[in-house]
């Protein structure tokens, strides 16, 4: 094809060879990935955000080059002007100007789909959670066995608007950046100071207004014993009044009723200190101040800590990447059926087995395989034999609670990130309600249990203690330590466990 002068240059031809070849890369990379690998993000970041610059780079190489061309002319005195010249009487003028057209129609036909592709995959789950593989492993993995698998990822990080999905992908730059240098901490921090407020994006489907109706909650825990024992307590959660009508007038939801303002200033980035909360009544107006008789504010303190009106967030603080304690996940495995109870001290070799910290996921799973084996050979070697699949399954069992919950290479576990809805192994509740916050009046925050919950039933399967009346029960430590539960916070000894 007839072209002007001007293009035959290595620089346009360079940047012939670059756009064509990188388009034909994607229209390659894009058949793999409809047919052979759908819904590949890898791919997808080639095909629309890696490629695309070089396409781009080699279309813009050829104007640069010919306008060079035209340059190096007139200071030979070959040619006419800097620029060069759109005579459309000329074959090669109309021949370039076609190719233009079409080129810029079929460009931006183009852009147009790889921008809308390119905004889909970053906003894809996929994106958030493998991309950086190694990186973003605890919190994907944790988010896929959340109640909130099938909530997107961006849903609750950025949420509807433009505002914050610009600002997404802003601060996500330096993330790239610092996953590429392998500046990465470990572990990652909760973003906590740059959240987007809950009633932003939690509320879209937690409707505060419908948060009707108590919930029962049956949790059942094993002792450490010969025969890991059951333990069963019965919870009637007060999450709203005790009639629906009512709403969150009372309960635990009290904290965000719309006639209600929280706040409270924090001492820690982490939030897990709160020494000063104030009371609003926005009905009357009426407010009440409440601080820490342990760890009181010094006055210019108060005056520097930013006030923060209190959110779900501030008690659902792991919504979706909730790491449980051993604890926790060994029960729940047990009732599952996938650690059984058929033989002795099963407990007692899981908890023992992670009381340990391990420099990495793989030695973990040689360890917890290593030590349960080496417990029974050496405490019940008689039964080593006949009971060699129900050994198997509780290494098994342990290693897949570790695999969810454990993640060393990261340095992530349940006392990294603690959840804060609850009391028993982390502070949770008890940073307001100690019976330590007192207003100037004298009130408190009361730490009584049950402003939040009524125990209806308590005790092992054979002597079941139950409620008989709307009375809730006092609770019954499952080991006898007398009256300590009453005059200590229930984290400062579960946690000391692991």
């Amino acid at each position: 094809m007839h072209l002007p002068k001007s293009t035959k240059n290595l620089v346009t031809i360079a940047g012939v060879i670059i756009a064509i070849a990188s388009l034909a890369i994607i229209v390659l990379l894009f058949l793999i990935s409809t047919y052979i690998f759908p819904n590949n993000s890898f791919l997808g970041i080639f095909i629309y955000m890696a490629l695309p610059a070089f396409l781009i780079l080699g279309l813009i190489l050829i104007p640069i080059g010919m306008v060079r061309a035209k340059k190096q002319e007139k200071l030979k005195g070959d040619g006419e002007g800097n620029y060069p010249l759109w005579d459309f009487n000329k074959r090669s003028t109309r021949n370039a100007a076609a190719i233009f057209l079409v080129g810029t129609i079929i460009l931006v036909i183009l852009s147009s789909i790889g921008s809308f592709q390119a905004f889909h995959i970053t906003e894809s789950n996929e994106f958030c959670g493998k991309l950086c593989h190694q990186t973003m492993k605890p919190e994907y993995t944790a988010y896929q066995n959340s109640p909130h698998s099938r909530v997107n990822c961006v849903e609750c990080h950025v949420g509807s608007g433009a505002g914050w999905y610009v600002r997404s992908k802003v601060t996500g730059l330096y993330q790239v950046y610092a996953v590429l240098t392998n500046q990465i901490p470990h572990p990652i921090e909760t973003p906590i100071q740059s959240l987007r407020p809950a009633m932003e994006t939690c509320e879209h489907c937690h409707w505060p207004q419908k948060f009707y109706d108590r919930k029962q909650k049956n949790k059942i825990s094993y002792l450490a014993d010969e025969t890991t024992s059951a333990w069963n307590i019965q919870l009637q959660m007060k999450t709203s009044a005790s009639h629906s009508a009512q709403g969150i007038a009372q309960g635990i939801h009290w904290h965000i009723n719309p006639d209600v303002k929280i706040e409270y200033r924090t001492s820690v980035i982490n939030r897990e200190k709160i020494p000063w909360v104030k009371y609003t009544n926005l009905k009357t107006g009426e407010s009440t101040i409440f601080e820490d008789t342990k760890d009181k504010l010094k006055p210019s303190q108060r005056d520097s800590l930013q006030i923060r009106r209190m959110d779900c967030i501030d008690c659902h603080n792991r919504p979706s990447h909730n790491y449980k304690t051993p604890q926790g996940y060994i029960d729940e495995l047990i009732t599952a059926g996938k650690i059984p109870r058929t033989l002795p001290d099963v407990k007692i070799v899981a908890m023992n087995v992670l009381n340990q910290d391990y420099a990495t996921t793989d030695s973990a799973m040689m360890a917890i395989k290593k030590q349960v084996n080496e417990y029974y050979t050496s405490m019940y070697p008689k039964l080593v034999g006949s009971k060699k699949k129900d050994i198997e399954q509780i290494i098994a069992g342990i290693q897949e609670g570790y695999s969810q919950n454990v993640f060393p290479e990261m340095g992530v576990k349940w006392s990294v990130h603690p959840n804060h809805l609850g009391h028993l192994e982390t502070i949770g509740c008890d940073r307001c309600h100690n019976d330590l916050h007192k207003s100037e009046s004298g009130k408190i925050i009361s730490r009584d249990c049950n402003l939040c919950h009524n125990i209806v039933a308590q005790g092992p399967d054979s002597a079941m203690q139950i409620s008989s009346s709307f009375k809730p029960l006092e609770f019954k430590h499952p080991v006898d330590i007398k009256d300590e539960w009453k005059t200590k916070l229930c984290s400062e000894c579960h946690a000391k466990l692991y």
